[in-house]
């Protein structure tokens, strides 16, 4: 059976439930009512729960918009089991033969990030469900996209995370000159049935994450509480700005927490700032000792 992950959204009516593999064809779905659900058998029977108000389908996820009548925390256990229920028995989430028949534009905006050199292009739809960077054309074996974009003589450093692309350019050109040029690349790749992301091909990734959760009940106490502070409260924050934070290791001797920068953070001028200003002292007042330091081991 495959098994949901639930996760909050930033909108509290909104949860989503994801899965473990890509569940639509590089396509995008928005349902309102029951009227629209024609191409999905899943999304039918959703709409059969009277707190159901918007059913989302995109990348490996599907996102579920509720009325105030019920709390998330009362009925997500239930709806997670009624789909984990429903594939399990074969039902379909989405006829791909209809959706086809219907091209799905998207749209592409380019976001600045607190590194002058990179930029965040922003998606309509979900592109991968793990972290990704690409520091050069010859990592770019599992992205196509990276690999084209890669052609682009401005084209520094790629990093792919949920529904964006940060792009690191090097100095030669200013972002006015080319940022057009790459929004519009990007937008009709992707509109056209170009691979992003073949998940697949990072699968090493993936096994060393898994690995890595596996260690994190082998690890001291204190690492524990790092690791689960910065993923709850430093990771939204850098992802929103087109980057990454990874927990390297901690030296309980002097106090030095390494960390791990990527995307638009890595090589980010103001990244020192918000590593010493911002992260050290959250973990100095959260552990409540004076004494931590945090440190980039690829800053």
């Amino acid at each position: 059976m495959s098994k949901i992950t639930i996760k909050e959204t930033q909108n509290p009516s909104i949860l989503k439930f994801e899965f473990e593999n890509f569940i639509t064809n590089n396509e995008s779905f928005e349902f309102k009512n029951i009227d629209e659900t024609k191409n999905s058998p899943l999304a039918q029977q959703l709409f059969y729960l009277p707190f159901v108000k918007t059913v989302y389908i995109s990348g490996n996820f599907i996102a579920i918009e509720k009325f105030s009548i019920v709390e998330w925390e009362d009925v997500q256990d239930a709806v997670a089991d009624q789909i984990e229920k429903f594939v399990a028995n074969g039902g379909i989430i989405i006829n791909q033969s209809e959706s086809k028949t219907k091209k799905q534009p998207i749209t592409v905006y380019g976001e600045t990030t607190p590194n002058p050199a990179a930029l965040k292009f922003v998606v309509s739809r979900m592109l991968t469900k793990s972290p990704v960077e690409f520091k050069n054309i010859d990592e770019t074996a599992a992205s196509p996209l990276a690999k084209e974009l890669f052609k682009f003589p401005y084209v520094k450093e790629l990093f792919m995370d949920e529904n964006y692309i940060s792009v690191t350019k090097y100095e030669v050109n200013n972002w006015d000159e080319i940022t057009l040029e790459l929004r519009t690349f990007i937008k009709q790749y992707i509109e056209n049935g170009g691979t992003v992301l073949d998940e697949s091909l990072i699968k090493a990734s993936a096994e060393q994450e898994k690995t890595k959760n596996q260690n994190f009940d082998n690890l001291d106490v204190t690492s524990q509480q790092i690791i689960n502070i910065l993923e709850e409260y430093v990771k939204p924050a850098v992802q929103a700005d087109g980057g990454n934070i990874a927990f390297d290791s901690y030296d309980e001797t002097n106090k030095i927490v390494n960390v791990t920068l990527q995307g638009a953070c890595s090589g980010c001028p103001s990244s020192t700032f918000t590593l010493k200003s911002g992260i050290e002292n959250m973990l100095k007042s959260m552990l409540n000792d004076e004494n931590i330091k945090v440190e980039a081991v690829n800053g």
